[in-house]
């Protein structure tokens, strides 16, 4: 007799399978990431189709099958509509998606993690409202927040206030930032690498980094602090932006 779970979940992924299954990807409350078999879901009379949908949030049930846990039922509990109403909100979604699978790894529940994706994904579909106070110029911020604060949960937090290399407080200067040392450079310490002088830590490394402006920083560091009213209210220069989405790219490619 098989056992029966229930899970709230957000539907991240979806894959074909054979002629009318398809496996999902879902990050529940409960599990944390689950693959999820859902057999004959292509189907047009497929009682699972209605909740199922890219980007759902879904009270799901599922069993323990041989080979993957298979879908049983799943009742829709939110389609942010607003979301899919917006192809930028939908191509921000789909990056959200995407960094989860790649960087969350097996199947153990988080709820810090859970909460991010629940308030990452109430923000995109209530931004550009004025419940909101998102600018569409600013959708891109959502992602990077919900990227930064990720990271941190995972163990991968950036040092924002202290230089990555000589520990020193960092002033308002030329700063640099490099992922592969975990964070900002001071002016010093890049002098330094420039030199071929590198500090014991970058010994036998190639410099992958980028300079960054204090304000860039300060943008960062309330993302972290995760305050998102001070953040909505900022008048964000389009060339922050640019270069916050430069070291988020950054920040992929090196994890």
């Amino acid at each position: 007799m098989f056992v029966h779970y229930r899970a709230k979940g957000f539907i991240l992924k979806k894959i074909d399978s054979g002629e009318t299954d398809r496996i999902f990807t879902i990050y529940t409350k409960d599990f944390g990431k689950l693959e999820l078999l859902a057999k004959a879901v292509r189907k047009i009379k497929s009682k699972l189709r209605a909740g199922l949908e890219l980007f759902y949030l879904s009270e799901i049930e599922f069993i323990q099958g041989k080979t993957y846990k298979t879908l049983t039922d799943a009742i829709l509990i939110d389609k942010f509509e607003n979301l899919r109403k917006s192809l930028r909100k939908l191509a921000i979604a789909y990056k959200i998606s995407e960094v989860l699978d790649n960087l969350v790894k097996g199947q153990e529940p988080d709820e810090s993690l859970w909460n991010l994706l629940n308030e990452t994904f109430q923000k995109l579909n209530t931004s550009g409202t004025r419940r909101a106070g998102v600018k569409p110029i600013t959708y891109n911020l959502i992602y990077h927040y919900f990227l930064w604060n990720l990271l941190s949960i995972l163990g991968y937090q950036h040092e924002l206030y202290n230089c990555a290399i000589c520990q020193k407080k960092l002033i308002p200067e030329k700063l640099y930032f490099s992922s592969k040392e975990g964070g900002i450079i001071c002016q010093s310490c890049f002098k330094k690498i420039k030199l071929g002088k590198p500090s014991q830590i970058l010994q036998n490394k190639t410099w992958a980094g980028k300079e960054v402006k204090p304000e860039t920083v300060k943008i960062l560091r309330i993302i972290l602090e995760k305050n998102w009213l001070t953040l909505s209210k900022l008048k964000i220069e389009k060339d922050f932006l640019k270069e916050l989405a430069s070291i988020s790219k950054l920040c992929e490619k090196n994890l």
